[in-house]
């Protein structure tokens, strides 16, 4: 089957199926140098390891991962970059019962339409399962995305719609949760992800837009229903002049604050701390003859034109309902016949909570990689590296 591959530079190749021996990934385009060992990549694993509280499945998944190539002494190679994990707690017979039903909500007619064929246990590659693939390729981009100062975090900001800003909130949200699990039923919710750090100029300006590019990332996660950058839908409600987001230059800012900045805040003076940012951004912008903007909002959400502008990137993914639900449901067999099934097995009630680390490994991986792209789109950048001038 093709689409397992994605990326241009730094690229990603998933493997592996719910029920099968081992998932895994394959990296490809990681520059040489990094230090990399599994106890880098496996806290990231752990944010999306099922089984660990009542509001997600109770499959128990040690989910620790292997390196088996690209990495020596400690430090990547250049080489490809094989990553495996092991399942350890598959019950197949689960899905027996069903084995010849479309279940409502799932991939499972597609991929007989396509293929002829189909894996039922767990729905295979269609599985949510396969996510774990991109969350350890996820963190190997996050750790070469830290050298450059740039930090992608997401968090998640409503749960069976009700927003999570407040402790109450959040209370009420996970009582609904266990409910609907008591049920047999599922939600969904809202994931936000932020990026932080990146320069002014990523991304390219038509068919590769950096917005595109990471809603064609986020939007390949198999809940993911929609993306919104920035004001999202909400832009489309009101005027250009509410929308634009206005420029000013300020001399000096502190890395942590580096492209936006409140319109409180506009216009005060804040004195640099080189030592503590290294000199970095202040050396990029002189080095790249740049005018250091800011903006008093940030309605665009840090992408203009497909491209970076230097503020934060503000990214929101909205997921479905778990397909998977114990209630019973309508459908026909492939034979045509029609049947009525309850889905056994262990789901999560919903999938937000896990998911939330695959929107940001998601993202990662295709700002690292647009990153990359960006290096050859000046004569200078290439004579730096080849000429050292």
């Amino acid at each position: 089957m093709g689409g397992s591959i994605f990326g241009k530079i730094f690229r990603i190749s998933s493997f592996g199926e719910s029920h099968g021996k081992a998932l895994g990934v394959v990296v490809d385009g990681c520059p040489a140098g990094l230090s990399l060992s599994e106890a880098d990549i496996q806290p990231y694993l752990e944010r999306r390891r099922p089984g660990k509280n009542l509001k997600m499945t109770q499959r128990k998944e040690g989910d620790q991962v292997e390196i088996l190539s690209g990495v020596f002494q400690g430090l990547t190679t250049g080489t490809p970059i094989a990553l495996m994990v092991r399942n350890e707690d598959q019950r197949s017979k689960d899905y027996g019962d069903i084995a010849e039903s479309f279940r409502p909500g799932h991939a499972d007619y597609g991929f007989f339409s396509k293929y002829g064929f189909r894996d039922y246990r767990g729905g295979g590659r269609s599985s949510g399962r396969e996510t774990l693939a991109r969350v350890a390729a996820g963190a190997i981009a996050k750790k070469v995305l830290q050298e450059l100062q740039v930090e992608v975090d997401a968090k998640v900001m409503e749960l069976a719609g009700i927003s999570l800003s407040t402790s109450e909130g959040r209370a009420e949200a996970d009582a609904r949760i266990l409910k609907l699990r008591e049920e047999g039923d599922s939600a969904g919710g809202v994931v936000e992800c932020r990026v932080n750090g990146l320069f002014p100029g990523v991304g390219e300006p038509v068919f590769d837009k950096l917005d595109a590019r990471i809603a064609e990332g986020i939007m390949s996660i198999g809940a993911v229903k929609a993306v919104e950058i920035g004001d999202g839908v909400a832009a489309s409600k009101v005027l250009g002049s509410e929308n634009n987001d206005s420029f000013f230059t300020v001399e000096a800012f502190p890395e942590s604050r580096r492209g936006y900045i409140s319109t409180e805040e506009a216009g005060e003076s804040d004195e640099s701390d080189d030592s503590e940012r290294g000199g970095t951004e202040e050396d990029y912008f002189l080095e790249n003859n740049l005018i250091r903007l800011k903006k008093k909002s940030n309605h665009s959400g840090g992408i203009l034109g497909g491209m970076s502008d230097g503020s934060e990137i503000l990214i929101r993914a909205s997921f479905k309902p778990t397909p998977s639900i114990s209630k019973v449901q309508n459908t026909v067999k492939e034979s045509g016949e029609p049947i009525s099934i309850k889905i056994k097995g262990r789901h999560d009630p919903t999938v937000v909570e896990r998911a939330t680390v695959v929107v940001e490994a998601m993202t990662a991986i295709v700002v690292l990689d647009c990153l990359l792209e960006n290096m050859s789109a000046r004569l200078e950048n290439v004579k730096k590296i080849y000429r050292k001038e």
